[in-house]
């Protein structure tokens, strides 16, 4: 049976999935400083943080010291991805803030990661969940091999 405002509604959700990495992109080259200041906030990972008497100040160090603390997140898994996530954007934030030249830079697919002057891109999400999830690799581990390319 061909119905059609079902064609229409099946082309316009795949047009709007093939757009939404353009969207994001476009929102990067437009308000970089935006994006870098909504990728830091970081509220769930600020908050274990703090819970854990660490604040948490946008430098390598934090890093360092969240790599020490007990990895009692672990316990529950509705939290794990998400604090993975902001743990992810959180060390992309410290790179972009402290590394000349690192940039955020968006995927096809929408996933942001970082750039560095080198053209090295560090999948920063992704480092950030296999921390929280196997404590592998360290976040300082990942800054320091992104200070020093």
């Amino acid at each position: 049976m061909n119905i059609p405002f079902l064609d229409f509604l099946d082309k316009w959700r795949k047009r709007q999935s093939s757009d939404s990495g353009d969207g994001l992109a476009a929102v990067f080259e437009n308000d970089p400083e935006g994006v870098s200041e909504l990728f830091s906030e970081c509220e769930l990972l600020r908050s274990q943080a703090s819970a854990a008497g660490l604040e948490l100040d946008d430098t390598a160090a934090s890093l360092n010291a969240l790599d020490q603390l007990p990895p009692r997140w672990r316990d529950d898994p509705e939290v794990l991805p998400w604090l993975g996530n902001d743990a992810g954007l959180y060390l992309g934030s410290v790179i972009v803030r402290t590394v000349p030249g690192a940039v955020w830079h968006v995927w096809p697919g929408g996933h942001p990661g970082v750039r560095l002057a080198s053209g090295r891109e560090i999948h920063v999400v992704e480092a950030g969940l296999d921390w929280a999830i196997n404590g592998a690799p360290e976040l300082f581990q990942v800054y320091a091999e992104a200070a020093e390319a």
